[in-house]
């Protein structure tokens, strides 16, 4: 198969997807559609028609259980570690370290995760307390990003969830963000679920509104 693929011989879809799949082992990172088009002489919707084909078959359980997920983010794909098995890679490799994020790391990602883009002065609201440093120790992990200045005095930082954001967590978009539920005033049960309307906004870096709250309905307890 190898002088088939160096002479440029018609090439199937399940070779194809080989290729991908041994690129992306070999990467250890995302690799944007187009680089993995530009591999395969195909164009960006082709390969991204090949990854959406094999995605769900590749990820099923059924014939064959795997360690190993395919994931894809709006312009990317990447092969990643199921969690399951963190545990038993961290014994194998030796790695000591604990990796997970504190509380008051998670409560700021949550907040700009579901209500991006947000100010700091938004976050600070929300949690009652100052978030200077979650929100720098979040920049530095590159789980969120500057991405413009809200229209109000002083101008302040809108920050937005990153692609590392959607790494890390096992999402290919901000639309699998999975509802939650919390207690309201009265105790009854409220739905919270992502605001990803900005998505659909072309001005989405540069907003003239502060961002509010997600959208919530409340169900009866």
């Amino acid at each position: 198969m190898e002088e088939a693929l160096r002479e440029g011989d018609v090439i199937s879809l399940e070779e194809n997807f080989a290729i991908l799949e041994a690129c992306l082992f070999a990467a250890g990172h995302p690799l944007t559609y187009e680089k993995l088009a530009e591999t395969l002489s195909l164009s960006v919707s082709a390969t991204k028609e090949i990854i959406d084909k094999w995605k769900p078959i590749y990820n099923s359980c059924d014939s064959l259980p795997r360690g190993i997920l395919l994931v894809t983010f709006p312009d990317s794909c990447q092969l990643c570690t199921r969690e399951a098995y963190g545990d038993y890679i961290k014994t194998a490799l030796g790695i000591r370290r604990n990796g997970n994020l504190s509380q008051s790391l998670l409560e700021v990602l949550a907040v700009i995760a579901y209500n991006q883009p947000a100010t700091r002065t938004f976050v600070d609201t929300v949690r009652g307390v100052d978030s200077s440093y979650a929100v720098n120790a979040l920049v530095e992990k590159n789980l969120i990003e500057a991405c413009g200045k809200l229209d109000a005095p002083g101008r302040p930082t809108l920050y937005r969830t990153t692609e590392d954001f959607l790494r890390v967590f096992g999402l290919s978009s901000l639309r699998e963000l999975p509802s939650v539920q919390v207690r309201g005033e009265n105790g009854e049960k409220v739905d919270i679920a992502p605001d990803t309307s900005f998505l659909e906004s072309s001005s989405a870096d540069t907003p003239d509104d502060e961002p509010q709250p997600a959208e919530s309905s409340a169900e009866n307890s």
